[in-house]
């Protein structure tokens, strides 16, 4: 004979139900939402590097470093540029170097741009679009248009386990950032060993303001 379950047990199984429901629909939705796309990655990046210039003189240069940290961190991927500049020679260090490399490479870039953006003048950047490239990367070209000059810097991003993220940044749409710092780094690695090039990019890094306008096609350096 089937027999009704009790108020209280039915109630408990429906509360129970309701709740897999809920979990199961916030657990879909959440592997559902779509990475943002390479050229709203630069978007969002170019938006708080303007901000940050508007506000160069009040922030100082380590406010300016401290607004760019999360916003660098969502848009570039620094393990994989400090890599690259490295080229062959990346193979010969040990897990300590590579670390020790890697934070000495993404604080050298952060540097760079808290201090060679550092005021306002009627800056925008627009963004142009974004093309598939070789290896499943894209490139997203943009333009730094300024009083004086109109400076191209296009991205190449590859997608990874966080999101899209930058891989390079060509200057002038033609100049690789990343092949300018392996020649040099690889020719101090070569001739002067890992420890004389990492003390050399520590004291980079830790320069005060360099007197480089946002425009320079050294912008990275």
């Amino acid at each position: 004979m089937f027999r009704y379950p009790a108020p209280r047990m039915f109630l408990y199984r429906e509360a129970r139900v309701a709740a897999c429901l809920v979990f199961a629909v916030l657990a879909l939705s959440a592997r559902a939402e779509p990475a943002a796309a390479p050229a709203a990655v630069i978007d969002r990046f170019h938006a708080t590097l303007l901000d940050v210039m508007k506000n160069a003189q009040a922030l100082g240069v380590d406010g300016r470093r401290e607004r760019l940290q999360p916003v660098m961190d969502e848009t570039y991927d620094f393990a994989t540029m400090a890599k690259r500049s490295l080229g062959p020679g990346w193979g010969k260090l040990d897990d300590a170097q590579h670390a020790r490399f890697e934070q000495v490479f993404r604080s050298l870039i952060l540097r760079t741009y808290a201090t060679r953006f550092n005021g306002y003048a009627g800056e925008r950047f627009e963004t142009r679009g974004a093309e598939p490239s070789i290896a499943g990367t894209e490139i997203v070209r943009s333009v730094l248009h300024t009083s004086k000059e109109d400076v191209h810097l296009d991205y190449r991003m590859r997608t990874t386990p966080q999101g899209w993220r930058v891989i390079d940044v060509y200057l002038g749409g033609t100049v690789s950032e990343l092949a300018l710092r392996r020649a040099e780094y690889t020719a101090v690695l070569e001739r002067e060993g890992f420890d004389a090039l990492v003390v050399a990019l520590e004291s980079k890094a830790a320069e005060g303001p360099a007197d480089v306008p946002a425009s320079s096609d050294s912008l990275l350096k």
